[in-house]
């Protein structure tokens, strides 16, 4: 665990979180376009049964929007951005159990909620999360 002097509120964690992504290689980060960050204290119940969850704590980020893979080849109006959702309750309940940092958790989720949605595999994956 990081040793921060108490547990980062929702705004220190979206800060933490901005610093991973700009932490994270910059050709991943091309490939990203103008995604947005959000940060919020837990996943809604339309998020989690999107996924097949029902607990709250067990979706630590989601991805929302389109990958390059589904992308349309001319961008027209009304397309939402790319955003990626990271949930403050379940990294943290996730740190607490485990000896990793958090700014490291953070950025391991961000590789993967992107990652999947750009067609990356899970070594292209791990490459990355390798070279940060």
């Amino acid at each position: 665990m990081t040793a921060f002097s108490s547990i980062p509120d929702l705004e220190e964690f979206e800060r933490i979180a901005l610093a991973a992504y700009d932490g994270l290689p910059e050709e991943f980060r091309a490939l990203t376009g103008d995604i947005q960050i959000r940060v919020a204290e837990r996943a809604d119940r339309e998020s989690l049964a999107a996924v097949g969850l029902t607990h709250p704590l067990e979706l630590l980020g989601l991805f929302e929007g389109i990958g390059l893979a589904h992308a349309p080849a001319t961008p027209y109006s009304g397309l939402m951005p790319n955003r990626v959702w990271l949930y403050r309750q379940a990294i943290l309940a996730y740190w607490q159990d485990h000896d990793e940092r958090l700014e490291d958790i953070i950025a391991h989720v961000l590789v993967h909620e992107i990652g999947h949605h750009f067609g990356l595999s899970d070594d292209d994956m791990e490459e990355i999360e390798a070279a940060d």
